[in-house]
């Protein structure tokens, strides 16, 4: 059972398929499971504190079974954003087209960012990574890769770290700080490494080069294949999955900093520096991403082994939740600064 609750997560694509060939309200499924039923659910359903032992968790990590959860979402994501091309042409009432628009965008953030994101750190397997990298071409944000693995896990809970979110910030400037901050420092990090390997900035190692020549490259297909209507869908549906992982990190890091040493350099990354939620349905149809405290303290982690630490700062309730709090927010900070200071104060 514990390694079969991961095919809950395929209820997003079903819920997307659905959407596709429904009209009305089932346009809107996808979103009404991950932003309605899922945090209703997790009122309702205690926080799962418990981890694996040792053996159990050597045993999960080389179990291929949980790589194959992430590989086949490649298959999915990508089928997704075919059919969503192909079915949007359809003769749709205005809410039946957002409702759809709305769906794939769910697909995006969920899938093709939060897996992609899962696979990018798998830098110890390039067939990982670079189906990670597809993950996130499929939402244009292909410069997190870059920036996540050698910026945000570096820089997490600094001023330095655009993706962390100050207190008092509200999400909607926090959106653009986090998104234009992080594509800025991505360029940097790589001319950074490039420099010291020797290479100009338009060398082949420059994946942000890399990337963003494959980026106009499927711009220019999606154009030139579907027609103009289409690429301002698929930037739509990509902005969409760009704006659930800027909410995502708002949440992950809200208000949390690291201290200063004499040394002019930060204290060590530990799971006080993450806001950590192990709300069991929102752990399981974000492959565990929620348990963030310990994903930062040990980044090469894989989802499946992930512990729950006592010391880190706890949400409220899981993900959708917490970012749907996110969109108020003056209730966001009588909420969270109450936390955030409680938190500060104890520990």
């Amino acid at each position: 059972m514990k390694k079969l609750k991961y095919l809950a997560i395929l209820i997003i694509p079903i819920a997307t398929y659905i959407s596709f060939n429904s009209k009305g309200l089932l346009t809107y499924l996808p979103v009404i499971i991950a932003f309605g039923f899922v945090p209703l659910l997790e009122l309702v359903f205690k926080p799962d504190h418990t981890n694996m032992d040792e053996v159990e968790a050597e045993l999960a990590n080389k179990n291929p079974y949980y790589n194959f959860m992430l590989y086949i979402m490649v298959p999915i994501q990508i089928g997704a954003l075919l059919l969503f091309f192909n079915t949007i042409q359809e003769e749709l009432s205005t809410v039946d087209y957002i409702g759809r628009i709305l769906s794939m965008g769910v697909m995006c953030g969920v899938f093709g960012i939060n897996v992609g994101h899962e696979l990018g750190h798998r830098t110890e397997n390039r067939f990982e990574q670079l189906l990670g990298e597809i993950l996130l071409m499929t939402s244009l944000e292909t410069h997190f890769l870059p920036y996540h693995n050698s910026g945000h896990h570096f820089n997490v809970a600094t001023p330095e770290d655009p993706a962390t979110a100050r207190k008092n910030e509200w999400l909607f400037t926090f959106w653009f700080r986090s998104q234009i901050g992080s594509y800025i420092q991505a360029w940097q990090l790589e001319k950074k490494k490039l420099k010291i390997q020797k290479k100009t900035v338009f060398s082949i190692n420059n994946r942000m080069l890399v990337y963003t020549i494959l980026q106009i490259i499927l711009l220019t297909t999606i154009y030139f294949y579907y027609g103009f209507q289409i690429l301002i869908l698929f930037l739509t549906v990509s902005l969409i999955g760009i704006l659930l992982l800027e909410t995502v990190n708002y949440i992950e890091h809200y208000g949390l900093l690291r201290k200063k040493k004499k040394s002019g350099r930060y204290e060590v990354v530990t799971p006080k520096h993450s806001w950590n939620s192990d709300h069991i349905v929102g752990r399981i149809l974000l492959f565990e991403l929620s348990r963030h405290s310990d994903h930062h303290h040990r980044a090469n982690k894989h989802y499946q082994i992930l512990d729950s630490h006592k010391g880190s700062p706890q949400m409220y309730t899981g993900y959708p939740g917490m970012m749907l709090l996110a969109l108020i927010p003056p209730l966001w900070f009588k909420i969270m600064n109450k936390q955030l200071n409680k938190y500060q104060t104890e520990h």
